[in-house]
């Protein structure tokens, strides 16, 4: 039975203003259940705070000596965080509202939906739900989280690195082995967006330079969350034994389009211009376009014999799909090279440098390296795109935290002939790599191969928040079908 004084939460908010901190701590007092409130500044001059709070000096929240400080001052069953510094509008009865469902539900960390006021105008911000695969670091919790005390205190004591940019990474991996991670579908407070670039351009922060040490600190996080629970790969490989059957070629690339006029022409060209000591050839997949681009392949088709334009049986096809037809078509080559329809390589050498790199790193598979680039073939912010994530010795770990595994990509046809590709037209290449990476070696180059245009009509170029919630989802349930798999093989089953 609770006693008349006895609070249920300690909050935590970062201190941005006096206007705006007042405003976050009135909002919290409005719920009877909050005990302290403890605004986190690092001794910064001029910090003013109203009575009914107290200061905490102490670094980002992303920092190890931070989250144990925390962890010091906490005597309630939930801990608080609000990891935004901008003023937080709580909705009506909305703590009330968690700490019910945190006890219904006994969740180690309980997280909601909000609304975003973009631009001026109130949004609905949807979140998606944890699954034992949503390893990514930038998975979005949204800005207020709430933990079980217990369940705080317990990851934060056993952290034992001192983390300048993981911390908060790390403790949700850590509380993740034992408590469940709850998302309520319930939007119980609003903020402001503070970041208002379209989802194009969001995606690539995970390989900007500028952010490479942080990766590094989320990297060894994830590593030892997968040596923790069982799925942690070492770095050894079954070798490619590059057959000796016949293949017609022994390199196509392979190109699946859907309406687009503007660039096909572009990205073929490209490709018949390269210069190898074999031969190869150009598998175009047209998924039953309606602009001119089924013209414009069959004009070129008709003076390059290279160029074989297929068009499906199927009307059910994804890219994943298109791949498929193209793998297991009878002119396909003994290794697949990847071009999307609205890209275009580098320079005339670039399947030669693919397949040189697949013998000489005995892979079944290659990531290289692309510039990113305008329609008009001007570069663009971050620039050179080259995966350093991916190394030899961890990269089939670290593929599980990253959003990616980078392109162009080219397989071993007889490896993707029998895995395949799922039949989705988004994360059907990631989920085809992390299977692949599982056994086989991945190759890298490291060098520029392709031109990355960016531009309106790209497929994920400006999502809404339920298409990209949806892609994310989606690529978290292949890394949760991929994590089972690798427990799997450090576990196998008794006979």
């Amino acid at each position: 039975m609770k006693k008349n004084n006895e609070k249920k939460i300690t909050c935590f908010i970062p201190y941005s203003t006096e206007e705006n901190t007042r405003s976050t701590v009135k909002g919290l007092r409005l719920c009877s259940e909050v005990d302290d409130i403890f605004v986190i500044h690092k001794n910064t001059p001029g910090v003013v705070l109203s009575e009914d709070c107290k200061s905490l000096i102490a670094g980002d929240l992303q920092q190890t000596a931070t989250l144990k400080t925390l962890a010091s001052e906490i005597r309630t069953t939930y801990t608080l965080l609000y990891i935004q510094s901008l003023p937080l509008q709580l909705g009506a009865y909305a703590i009330e509202r968690m700490l019910q469902v945190a006890g219904d539900t006994k969740a180690g960390l309980l997280y909601t939906d909000c609304y975003k006021i973009k631009e001026g105008i109130q949004q609905a911000h949807p979140v998606i739900d944890y699954q034992e695969g949503s390893l990514r670091d930038d998975f979005d919790f949204g800005s207020l989280l709430l933990y079980r005390s217990d369940a705080f205190t317990e990851a934060v004591n056993a952290m034992d690195v001192d983390y300048q940019s993981a911390a908060l990474y790390d403790l949700r991996l850590k509380v993740s082995r034992k408590y469940r991670l709850f998302h309520l579908q319930e939007p119980l407070y609003t903020e402001l967006e503070t970041d208002n670039r379209k989802s194009g351009e969001k995606i690539f922060d995970y390989v900007n330079p500028k952010n490479r040490q942080a990766q590094i600190e989320m990297e060894a996080a994830c590593t030892r969350h997968l040596k923790t629970i069982g799925a942690w790969l070492k770095p050894e490989f079954t070798p490619v034994v590059f057959s000796e059957e016949p293949f017609p070629v022994e390199a196509s690339v392979i190109i699946p389009v859907r309406n687009r006029e503007k660039t096909i022409e572009d990205a073929i060209r490209s490709v018949l211009k390269q210069e190898t000591k074999f031969p190869f050839n150009l598998i175009v997949v047209d998924n039953h376009s309606t602009d001119r681009t089924t013209e414009i392949l069959q004009k070129i088709a008709a003076t390059d014999s290279r160029l074989i334009h297929v068009i499906p049986d199927r009307n059910d096809l994804g890219i994943g799909g298109c791949w498929n037809t193209a793998i297991m078509h009878l002119q396909c080559g003994k290794f697949a090279v990847q071009l999307d329809s609205d890209d275009l390589y580098i320079d005339n050498r670039v399947i030669q440098t693919v397949v040189d790199a697949f013998y000489e790193q005995n892979c079944a598979m290659i990531v290289g390296t692309y510039q990113m680039v305008n329609f008009k073939l001007e570069e663009i912010p971050p620039g050179i795109i080259d995966h350093r994530e991916w190394t030899p010795d961890n990269g089939r770990n670290n593929a599980l935290r990253i959003n990616g595994l980078g392109a162009p990509r080219a397989f071993y046809t007889p490896v993707l002939r029998k895995i395949k590709l799922p039949n989705t037209s988004y994360g059907e290449d990631y989920a085809v790599g992390l299977s692949i990476s599982r056994n086989y070696r991945i190759g890298r180059i490291y060098t520029p191969l392709y031109q990355c245009r960016r531009w309106d009509d790209n497929s994920d170029a400006s999502l809404d928040i339920n298409k990209q919630n949806a892609h994310n989802f989606y690529k978290d349930r292949i890394r949760t079908i991929e994590l089972l798999a690798r427990k799997t093989v450090n576990n196998p089953p008794a006979p």
